[in-house]
């Protein structure tokens, strides 16, 4: 092993140049950069250089840190950095996002996720220097209203991808000026964006071509007439979420099997105006355009999209006959891997029979499906041996166990 003497003559130091040093530490993460930066004056030179800072995530590392860190983040990484997550980070504000932005104006991939302080002026900042912007995440950033939209559509034009669930003040203004000024979205989350209706929904179909993935879950407002504009304009969607968006009738699946021959993930949970027809037509479009819109839940990873699940939780209109369509379909007997019908009061042991051919079927959700019985669950698994059935009722998440907390700012912390 390779000893360390007080002095900066420590053998490693001879041995390698600060070239190779250098590459080394760019594959280290924020805490053990910290760390190496403690050893030796010459060490720490090395792992505070900007160019080892171009990928930061505070998330797992300290969120309870103040604006004046990510100040100094900024100043020490500069040109260099492109992907910073600051998600969770509380006590983080606009002036401390202010400073960031004009030290990181190559910054490609920001996430604020939660950071409650920041107002529109964050983004009026982000708009003014940081013309890369690709990726931009403020969910749950309540203070954010149209402004913001709209100062990113000047500054942000390579914006790719948006999260702005739960911040319930946007509108459709907001909208129609982000998607007219980015043309290239490909991800839209709209989740619990309260205000917005049909006419926003226009204005995505119209300017969004490449949009992949769209979220408009709990936007109780939109209807039938938005969303068939979104699949007649958005032929690259591929996840669709509009659970709890209980307005919305069979002609969207009509609508998504005509248009949207690339989709991946719907979710359609508490939507109980979809019915055993609606979910019939769906597959015989498919079937008849040599279409195969493959429905995944929400949960399966991006590197999961090419096989099939469905959310039909809480399709209370979902009876044995829908079933029987969808366990026949072209694409279930082989892709068909998770299946959700909680809370789907209508279906009984013979959905089960209906399933029994889809070899890939790994788990079915049954909660509370009363006309299920443990005879056909036991019938279904001499078929499928290895599937994973729930059909109960979760148990409820026991306590934390009571154990020493930890330090509240570590050394490393300190650093930054």
């Amino acid at each position: 092993a390779l000893m360390f003497s007080n002095s900066d003559e420590a053998v490693i130091n001879k041995k390698l140049p600060k070239e190779l040093l250098l590459r080394i530490f760019s594959f280290l993460d924020v805490v053990t950069l910290c760390r190496c930066a403690q050893v030796s004056r010459s060490w720490n030179v090395l792992a505070l250089d900007g160019s080892n800072w171009q990928r930061i995530d505070l998330f797992d590392f300290q969120r309870d840190i103040e604006g004046r860190v990510v100040e100094n983040i900024s100043k020490r990484c500069g040109g260099f950095l492109r992907k910073l997550s600051l998600r969770g980070c509380l006590g983080v504000g606009d002036s401390a996002l202010r400073t960031f932005s004009q030290n990181c104006r190559n910054i490609e991939l920001l996430s604020l996720n939660g950071c409650t302080k920041i107002t529109d002026s964050t983004c009026n900042s982000l708009s003014k220097f940081c013309p890369k912007l690709k990726h931009l995440d403020l969910a749950s950033c309540t203070s954010i209203t149209n402004l913001s939209l709209k100062a990113l559509s000047e500054g942000c034009p390579l914006l790719e991808q948006l999260n702005i669930s739960w911040c319930d003040q946007v509108t459709k203004d907001g909208i129609q000026a982000l998607v007219r000024c980015c043309p290239g979205l490909k991800g839209l989350f709209l989740k619990g964006c309260t205000q917005l209706e049909d006419e926003a929904l226009k204005h995505i179909g119209a300017h969004c071509p490449e949009l992949v993935t769209l979220n408009l879950q709990t936007c109780s407002q939109i209807t039938d007439e938005g969303l068939i504009t979104i699949c007649r304009g958005c032929h690259h969607l591929q996840s669709l979420c509009v659970s709890g968006c209980a307005n919305i009738t069979d002609a969207i699946l009509h609508a998504l099997g005509l248009n949207c021959p690339r989709l991946r993930i719907l979710e359609v949970a508490r939507c109980s105006q979809l019915t055993d027809v609606g979910f019939t037509t769906l597959a015989r479009v498919s079937v008849e355009t040599d279409k195969c819109p493959l429905l995944l839940f929400l949960t399966v990873p991006w590197s999961l999209l090419w096989s099939l699940s469905q959310s039909l939780s809480h399709c209370e209109l979902i009876t044995d006959d829908g079933i029987r369509h969808l366990g026949s379909g072209p694409c279930a007997h082989d892709r068909l891997e998770v299946i959700e019908l909680d809370n789907c009061p209508l279906i009984t042991d013979a959905s089960l029979e209906h399933l029994k051919t889809c070899h890939s079927l790994d788990r079915i959700e049954l909660y509370d499906c009363q006309q299920i019985t443990r005879a056909g669950i036991k019938r279904l698994r001499t078929h499928l041996p290895n599937i994973k059935v729930h059909a109960y009722f979760a148990p409820v998440t026991p306590p934390p166990s009571v154990g020493g907390s930890r330090q509240r700012f570590c050394r490393c912390c300190i650093l930054l």
